[in-house]
């Protein structure tokens, strides 16, 4: 009964938020039903300026919003976006882009050069000196950006005149149009954001497919279409297609996915435990009752889930590299997956680099050998001389279940492990100051290249001030990662890429558990919704289909 009086209430908040979204004081019509996707973001948005885009939920936003000079197709491709062509000189330090001259602002009455009629909205073109104002602000230390640290390979730039914006790096970086694609790296307009200082977070001005509507925090979000937007699909005809983008923040995932099953929401992204076993079987197939109405679509995605040992800790236990070996082929990662996630996600035999990202090798990795495990702990027992080895595990409640599935495989070798849960925000601050010997972590890509990953390993990067968690040291580790900055040549760049993440296998700092998928599902009437492997919800080349009585 309480389920159904929750399931009630939602269905009737959710219809009512719909209504209040589309009101009479809009002064614009409200588009028909199949002209908007609607979806619900469960960890609410934090702002929508594209300085400020570090979460998912928020890049998700940004992104219908603003454009940057490049932009990544579904491939993890960089392809023109504001700059409709660039070169690449100067030993690969020097970038210089072409920009189109089609690319106009969302309206705004502050682009109305005529006081007179000060209250209409009017437009302006993007030119080179607005990137150039938006990259200082990103710099800026005053605006305190999380974003402001993909410049920091960056020695200049400038506008050489209104169509070109030229970028000089410190140093070559392979990497370095990837990190361009980046919300933060949108392009906003100086009269807007100086207008409404920290309040552009709620006044977005971009050149984005969609335009800023209404925003009532932690109820409802809305975009329209932007009617001038520059960019068109393969026959000529102008995007987006749909008419609005409505977003509610209702707080539990269950209930979001109960307006789904209803209709009330087109999109569903993530397998969430509250109804995994709902809607998937155990082989993460779609149930048959779902068939008729749901699409599922799924992908590999930039997202490594591991186990990580402290490599400066004095505990015996981490510092043996035969229990770290002993651990990684200790447990069943394919049983893992099916009983825990449906699934969905890749056992993580491989490597640290994820599957579906250049580098990646399937074979540098650990398989469950349970013998091997157990001869690993008992010879660790005999040199030792410690008869019943133990070891901590520290982890957030999310992610129990795997760990527990862990500790019960490991149990079996002889090795003990005991499981402590602390809240997120504790487990992050004590694996960067080392206060952790064993601990669950995850590295989601901030830009799609390798060495993104690899980065975590370097020595020049231990934690606080860097990724690395672990403190792992290596020599030719180091060598391989600095020689691949330098590397121009794709193909020789994987290959070190892959000889890197293999030597860091061979020392075990970590235990890669598995590659995780984005996993979607969609009303059958939803088209053109892709997948890539940076998670990012591309809504431009979306359609709806009117659904039939």
């Amino acid at each position: 009964m309480l389920k159904l009086v929750r399931f009630l209430f939602n269905s009737l908040l959710f219809g009512a938020l719909f209504l209040m979204t589309f009101s009479c004081t809009s002064k614009e019509s409200a588009p028909l039903d199949h002209l908007v996707f609607r979806y619900n973001e469960h960890k609410n948005i934090g702002s929508l300026d594209p300085a400020f885009s570090k979460d998912l939920a928020d890049i998700w936003a940004t992104h219908q919003l603003f454009n940057g000079l490049v932009q990544m197709d579904d491939q993890l491709n960089v392809k023109p976006s504001i700059a409709k062509h660039w070169s690449i000189t100067d030993s690969a330090k020097t970038y210089t882009f072409t920009l189109r001259d089609d690319v106009f602002f969302h309206k705004h009455e502050l682009f109305n050069s005529n006081l007179s009629s000060s209250n209409q909205d009017s437009t302006r073109l993007v030119t080179a000196s607005d990137f150039e104002y938006s990259f200082n602000r990103l710099r800026n230390k005053a605006i305190a950006s999380p974003g402001s640290w993909v410049l920091n390979k960056v020695e200049g730039f400038s506008a050489i005149n209104d169509s070109t914006f030229q970028i000089k790096l410190k140093q070559a970086f392979p990497a370095f149009l990837g990190l361009l694609t980046m919300k933060y790296c949108s392009v906003v307009p100086k009269e807007v954001v100086e207008h409404y200082g920290n309040d552009f977070r709620s006044h977005p001005i971009g050149t984005g497919p969609f335009k800023f509507k209404r925003w009532e925090e932690n109820l409802k979000l809305v975009f329209r279409r932007n009617n001038n937007y520059f960019e068109t699909d393969s026959i000529n005809q102008q995007l987006p297609y749909l008419e609005a983008v409505a977003i509610t923040f209702l707080p539990d995932k269950q209930s979001e996915f109960l307006q789904f099953a209803q209709g009330n929401i087109d999109f569903v992204s993530g397998l969430d435990g509250s109804y995994k076993d709902e809607i998937l079987t155990t082989v993460g197939q779609l149930k048959s009752n779902y068939i008729a109405d749901v699409n599922m679509i799924r992908g590999p995605y930039l997202n490594t889930e591991y186990l990580a040992f402290f490599m400066e800790s004095e505990v015996s236990t981490i510092q043996s590299l035969k229990l770290r070996k002993a651990i990684n082929v200790g447990f069943d990662r394919n049983k893992m997956m099916m009983y825990l996630r449906n699934g969905i996600g890749i056992p993580a035999n491989g490597g640290f680099i994820p599957k579906g990202l250049p580098g990646f090798d399937a074979t540098i990795g650990f398989n469950y050998q349970p013998d091997l495990a157990k001869q690993l702990v008992s010879e660790f027992k005999a040199e030792t001389g410690i008869k019943n080895p133990e070891i901590t595990l520290t982890t957030t409640s999310n992610y129990l279940s795997f760990c527990e599935f862990i500790q019960r495989e490991l149990q079996k070798t002889g090795l003990m492990v005991s499981i402590d849960v602390i809240p997120p925000s504790s487990l992050k601050d004590a694996k960067a100051n080392g206060q952790v010997d064993f601990f669950r972590a995850s590295w989601i890509a901030d830009y799609p290249d390798a060495e993104n990953y690899l980065s975590l390993y370097y020595s020049k990067n231990f934690a606080p001030k860097g990724p690395n968690y672990t403190h792992f040291k290596n020599d030719t580790f180091d060598d391989m990662y600095e020689a691949a900055y330098l590397e121009t040549d794709y193909n020789k760049r994987i290959e070190l890429y892959t000889k890197m993440d293999s030597l860091l296998m061979a020392s075990a700092p970590i235990v890669p558990m598995f590659y995780d998928e984005v996993v979607r599902f969609t009303r059958k009437n939803v088209t053109g919704l892709g997948i890539n492997a940076t998670n990012l919800l591309e809504l431009k080349s979306v359609k709806k289909s009117e659904l039939k009585n």
